[in-house]
């Protein structure tokens, strides 16, 4: 059914530097030009203030199926969960996890205690409010801020080796970003995003590798803020990806059961993207994010074009996954 009628909505903050607009537009035109090409009426809907419902006002959510491409309501930070509200109380259907999924990615610690009430492998962890590392012992480890997305405050000084280190990073995320630090056993082993969508039947796109190779330092071997956002740097230009990663078959089996056990236990809908590394025959889970970035060089859709699907394809893909909740477009 490439007939489904689509409102693509996207975030475009008059805040953000006008080259971020300019990408947000061109990604959000590539889409929209895409999904057209198989047969989907577009609409697109750039979000520019806080209003959203007011957006939205003048379209029957009886009408359409939305692709709920808005990360964040401008000016009011951590607000996904907030959008997936509004789309609710106004009766759409929406690509994408409810607002609790969303509310509780924001939570590292839920997360964690998610993960292993499930019985899933997962880095030793705790949360700390104070500087006091007490008796952690656990070295080296990452310190990282608990309650943020995209590696925000993951440098190499993140990975530490000894007490009185960990003791200055925790205070470090607790002055800068006035949140509690989670710490964790720092897994020093391959990096792997794994990208699933599905709902029921649960798919697991080619595996991406992060190949940290080229780094001799324990502390160089992780996925950085830099690695994302910062062209130049040494971590975005040296981090090599291997898509698909070299996995034996008992391990890409092993991997599929990891990550589809963590995906349903965090109740993911139509998609998610799991950081996980491997160290002594264990998958360990780092972080589940049910609402994974889709740009068209993103690891979900580069995955996803090695597994055969277009970007059109991919967002199409994800469109019918939603239109089965969708009132009129469920029956069809």
């Amino acid at each position: 059914m490439t007939d489904l009628p689509v409102l693509l909505l996207h975030n475009l903050d008059p805040a953000w530097p006008a080259g971020d607009r300019d990408i947000a537009i061109q990604e959000a035109d590539k889409l929209a030009s895409a999904l057209h090409e198989l047969g989907h009426p577009v609409t697109t809907v750039a979000v520019c203030d806080a209003d959203l419902a007011a957006c939205l006002k003048s379209y029957d959510p009886a009408a359409w199926i939305v692709f709920n491409w808005c990360e964040e309501l401008p000016g009011i930070p951590h607000s996904d969960a907030l959008v997936a509200e509004i789309l609710e109380a106004s009766g759409f259907t929406y690509t994408g996890p409810t607002p609790e999924v969303l509310r509780l990615s924001w939570d590292k610690g839920g997360m964690k205690q998610l993960l292993e009430a499930q019985g899933l492998p997962t880095p030793r962890w705790r949360i700390y409010t104070t500087a006091d590392p007490g008796d952690w012992s656990c070295f080296p480890a990452m310190v990282k801020p608990a309650q943020e997305h995209c590696s925000l405050g993951v440098t190499t000084d993140a990975v530490v080796r000894n007490v009185d280190d960990l003791r200055a990073r925790i205070a470090y995320i607790l002055h800068e970003f006035k949140q509690p630090a989670l710490v964790e056993d720092f897994i020093d082993g391959r990096e792997f995003h794994v990208s699933l969508w599905g709902n029921g039947e649960v798919q697991m796109l080619p595996v991406a590798e992060m190949d940290f190779s080229r780094f001799d330092d324990v502390r160089d071997r992780l996925c950085t803020y830099e690695s994302k956002f910062s062209p130049g740097s040494r971590h975005y230009e040296e981090i090599q990806l291997r898509l698909p990663a070299p996995l034996t078959e008992a391990e890409e089996d092993l991997l599929y059961r990891t990550a589809r056990a963590a995906y349903e236990a965090d109740r993911c809908r139509d998609l998610a993207r799991l950081d996980i590394r491997l160290r002594d025959g264990v998958f360990y889970i780092l972080d589940i994010n049910p609402n994974p970035d889709i740009s068209s060089d993103a690891s979900m859709a580069c995955a996803a074009e090695i597994a055969g699907f277009s970007f059109g394809a991919m967002g199409s893909r994800l469109i019918h996954l939603a239109a089965v909740r969708h009132p009129v477009f469920g029956r069809r």
